[in-house]
């Protein structure tokens, strides 16, 4: 909960108004509120700590409202997209098709004409994927602007997802890129680079550091058999916020440091005319959001105190633990109204959900909270309302805004 304040009453504040105003404003609980300036300086940690001349990239998939794109729109350099709908929203925004890349396995014919007409640059992820865009380019007469994303031969220490190594579902594997670059020299393409992204959710710099040094290493290695000057390189990002007490926030200055010295003594000097490119979604919106739901029972059972909330994991899917937890911790929690007062109590938040899984809280200490008080759900700005399952028991869906 670093970061937010209380108003003098004792009120959680998000984007400086008080939790009951901001439940008035919303209409209705459960909501999710985003933090704008939050955001915006959160963005501006990264400029400051990254290289001037890599361009930051925004992957829509963390959080995709509409308000959001269009106040990262003025902040980012471009938006990573993984669906159709992304796609549109990011080009509502005013950023440059140029500045947009389309990623993510299995996309569809009618995506890839999308995708190709707006002219983005289309990140291949399979062999198939390279002849269904060539039919695609065929069809339409237009030149399609492609990378490739490479399925690396190292996998991520301490990445909380693992999205490269091994077999995946991910990319074209690295021993096979070469193979695949001989395909694409013919005027159907107009090919760009590479994007390797290995993991997510790390916060260990040493180890994004080490991922780096080893993507720029297995890229140069496949420049040699590219057909002409390698002008994208997409890094991927990985760079994670802390969730649990235990969590510490990532050491972003070692990893700005060490990317800095990465690009001087390799990447420039060989790779003089590359776009480098850092792609960030959670670590830009994570810790801006906030889920607010309200206590509609207490109760009682064999000792446990329960406080059931009017949300829950239709909404909140990673909160319960059961969107990429392997083993489930609670995310930091409060009692909206009563933010400034001390814990006195132990209790267990849970959902409105006919389900065990619906828990939000489990014997967290809080102050006494009773039917009508709200409780905050942090680090609620990245994979949330979009990421669960909104359908599920037919529950009204929650509002989203941003401050």
């Amino acid at each position: 909960m670093s970061g937010w304040q209380a108003a003098p009453d004792g009120q959680l504040l998000v984007g400086g108004i008080a939790a009951d105003r901001l439940a008035a404003r919303a209409g209705s609980t459960p909501f999710f509120a985003y933090d704008r300036t939050a955001i915006t300086h959160r963005v501006a940690e990264v400029r400051a700590a990254l290289p001037s001349d890599v361009h930051l990239s925004y992957a829509v998939k963390a959080n995709p409202m509409p308000a959001v794109l269009h106040h990262l729109a003025g902040l980012v350099d471009g938006f990573d997209v993984a669906s159709a709908i992304e796609l549109r929203h990011a080009l509502d925004t005013g950023v440059p098709a140029e500045a947009v890349s389309f990623a993510g396995p299995g996309k569809r014919d009618g995506e890839l004409r999308q995708a190709i007409a707006a002219g983005v640059l289309i990140e291949l992820e399979s062999e198939s994927e390279l002849d269904r865009v060539r039919r695609a380019s065929d069809s339409l007469g237009i030149r399609a602007r492609v990378a490739l994303r490479v399925n690396p031969d190292f996998a991520v220490r301490g990445a909380g997802m693992r999205m490269g190594g091994g077999p995946q579902q991910f990319g074209i594997d690295s021993e096979r890129v070469p193979e695949v670059l001989a395909r694409l020299a013919d005027d159907r393409f107009d090919f760009y680079g590479f994007h390797v992204f290995a993991g997510s959710q790390n916060l260990h710099a040493e180890a994004i550091c080490q991922a780096q040094l080893r993507t720029v290493e297995l890229v140069l290695e496949l420049a040699k058999s590219e057909p002409g000057e390698l002008r994208y390189l997409n890094l991927g990002g990985g760079f994670g916020i802390p969730y649990a007490g235990r969590d510490r926030p990532l050491e972003l200055a070692a990893v700005g440091e060490h990317l800095e010295s990465l690009l001087a003594t390799l990447v420039r000097p060989q790779l003089p005319s590359a776009r480098v490119v850092i792609e960030l979604g959670r670590y830009l919106v994570g810790e801006a959001g906030v889920y607010l739901t309200r206590v509609v029972d207490r109760k009682e059972s064999r000792g446990r105190t329960y406080l059931v909330v009017d949300g829950g994991l239709h909404h909140q899917l990673a909160a319960s633990g059961n969107f990429g937890q392997a083993i489930r911790r609670n995310y930091p929690i409060a009692v909206a109204n009563r933010f400034a007062a001390l814990p006195t109590e132990t209790v267990t938040v849970v959902g409105c959900l006919c389900t065990p899984l619906d828990l939000l809280g489990d014997q967290v200490s809080l102050p006494v909270a009773e039917v009508g008080d709200l409780i905050a759900i942090f680090q609620a700005g990245a994979y949330g309302l979009t990421a669960s399952p909104n359908g599920f028991l037919s529950q009204s869906p929650a509002v989203e805004l941003l401050v």
